[in-house]
């Protein structure tokens, strides 16, 4: 009796500790979503052009290397805004070339409400249903190693089919991980951090905005 009734309390104290993460966790990530959009917004009005990709990884690559190294500091929240407003200023110069097209505000309004709906309808699957996605874990991991190499093949070789394969395959593997860290969110499997929490839905919707709006932009008569 006295053992269910400590295991009932761990429960209890799971399910709260778990609901205070999601909370912080879905209000940053509205934040710093924001403040993407205003970067991004930025860089369209002043006209920047598409980033060096060695400067973007590197920028990129490094900025997470410090969000995960200061996510349980006071200097992580400064991180995540520095990590995710460079990301949102690097999306300028595709979002201007997309514009230029005739029908290029409506391709990004339509990825836009795609990638919106996606991360609802996923994030609500694992959230209702309280299913254990954790499976999911060695998928991302091969998956992460074959699109990297599938998009640096398709940078050097300029294979269309090749760049189309990517953008879809990174379509699923978006959607992976959303659905991955939710759980790990709701089952406190590993993830108790707000700020990794974050970071990791971030990259996941960026990466899914970015490959639909590719798509659309393949499948465009423009």
């Amino acid at each position: 009796m006295a053992y269910q009734e400590s295991h009932l309390t761990q429960q209890q104290t799971q399910s709260v500790s778990s609901s205070k993460v999601l909370r912080n966790t879905y209000g940053l990530l509205a934040i710093t979503l924001l403040f993407s959009a205003v970067t991004a917004g930025a860089a369209v009005a002043m006209g920047i052009e598409r980033m060096n990709i060695l400067v973007f990884f590197i920028g990129a690559y490094g900025l997470m290397f410090l969000v995960h190294k200061t996510a349980n500091s006071a200097l992580g929240l400064l991180s995540t805004f520095a990590f995710t407003g460079f990301m949102g200023f690097t999306l300028g110069p595709i979002l201007s070339a997309y514009l230029a097209l005739p029908n290029g505000a409506s391709l990004i309004m339509t990825a836009l409400s795609m990638t919106g709906v996606t991360f609802i309808g996923l994030s609500a699957v694992a959230l209702v249903t309280k299913k254990d996605f954790s499976f999911l874990a060695n998928f991302l991991m091969a998956g992460a190693i074959v699109l990297i190499l599938a998009m640096v093949a398709a940078l050097v070789f300029q294979i269309p089919t090749l760049s189309l394969m990517v953008s879809a395959g990174f379509v699923l593997f978006a959607s992976a991980a959303i659905l991955y860290q939710t759980s790990e969110i709701v089952h406190r499997a590993g993830e108790t951090n707000y700020i990794l929490a974050t970071i990791t839905l971030y990259v996941s919707i960026y990466n899914l905005f970015v490959s639909l709006l590719s798509l659309l932009g393949i499948m465009s008569s423009d």
